[in-house]
């Protein structure tokens, strides 16, 4: 009969709480002293607490719907980030940007300001945890360097924990990506190549300034606005069906409400405009139509037949994007 090992690491192991448990590798040893490895130990945990999907990973922060539009429809623009704590020695700005060169998480530049990047792919269900942990690496990270991704610890801030909750979120949205070099103009043949290849793909997008979160687009064959709004989903769906059903969820002649998109735990209605319709055209109607949904969403009324059968429609032409 074999001889049981003596269990010579297990002391440690209990010295340690899950709490005190840094995360390492998925093939290391647990910090923990079992001898095992970190995903077949404490790993577990760590794994299912950072893939829990969170539905509205910017809830509480402001500007909620800005945030979901840079995230998902806005190609470039960006948002100086005020922090709780205020900025760091040798940290004079901080940036959110939708996406920065070779799809860094974050930069720190040659001045010591930081960039962030928005339209990453992340390694936790928790957004804005993931965004926390790179914007607090790269308040540290040397000037003149990109910061790396990485999975965020299963315990650590979130954005709502880092930056300033009175602070205002102002996007300014570019026409193309010259933001991410200080001097586009003297920028070095590569980099001018690059500038150039992301402006080509970049679709024109304007920020209304009547309304909240609602973005005025141009494609090739026709506008749109994309609208994010913060209502509860299905509150949102009866009062848009109210209006449709009653012909007036247009935004004038030759406007279309189209259907909608489902991000982040908001809802985007969408319109196509006609192509000669532009940002500053749109201005009017999206505030007249304000009020037409302010009212709308006010009823509580049940719906009639012709509302039920305008948000079944509505409904089927729902895309989730996140």
């Amino acid at each position: 009969m074999a001889k049981k090992r003596p269990q010579t690491k297990g002391k440690q192991q209990s010295q340690l709480t899950d709490g005190q448990v840094p995360v390492v590798g998925a093939r290391e040893p647990c910090p923990c002293g079992s001898g095992r490895r970190y995903k077949a130990c404490h790993g577990r945990a760590a794994a299912h607490a950072v893939t829990e999907l969170v539905q509205r990973p910017f809830e509480g922060l402001p500007g909620e719907g800005d945030w979901v539009a840079l995230r998902e429809l806005v190609p470039a623009a960006t948002v100086e980030l005020p922090l709780k704590d205020g900025l760091p020695d040798g940290v004079p700005s901080v940036s959110l940007a939708t996406v920065l060169p070779m799809a860094w998480p974050a930069l720190r530049r040659d001045d010591g300001s930081v960039l962030l990047g928005l339209q990453n792919d992340t390694a936790s269900g928790d957004i804005s945890r993931d965004l926390a942990d790179t914007l607090q690496r790269a308040l540290t990270a040397e000037p003149g360097s990109p910061v790396q991704a990485r999975r965020a610890p299963a315990d650590g801030p979130r954005l709502q924990d880092i930056l300033d909750p009175d602070g205002a979120f102002e996007p300014i949205v570019h026409p193309g990506f010259e933001f991410w070099v200080p001097d586009s103009e003297n920028a070095s043949t590569e980099v001018s190549a690059s500038l150039e290849r992301a402006n080509a793909a970049a679709i024109p997008t304007v920020k209304l300034s009547g309304v909240d979160s609602a973005y005025w687009c141009e494609t090739p064959e026709k506008n749109h606005l994309r609208w994010v709004m913060p209502h509860p989903e299905e509150q949102l769906l009866d009062a848009l069906a109210r209006l449709h059903a009653a012909g007036t969820s247009s935004l004038g002649e030759d406007t279309r409400l189209v259907g909608s998109f489902r991000a982040h735990g908001l809802t985007v209605p969408v319109w196509d405009l006609p192509s000669g319709m532009g940002a500053e055209d749109i201005e009017k109607p999206a505030a007249e139509f304000a009020e037409r949904l302010a009212a709308a969403l006010a009823t509580d009324a049940p719906l009639t037949p012709e509302e039920r059968r305008a948000r079944g429609g509505l409904t089927n032409r729902q895309v989730t994007l996140s």
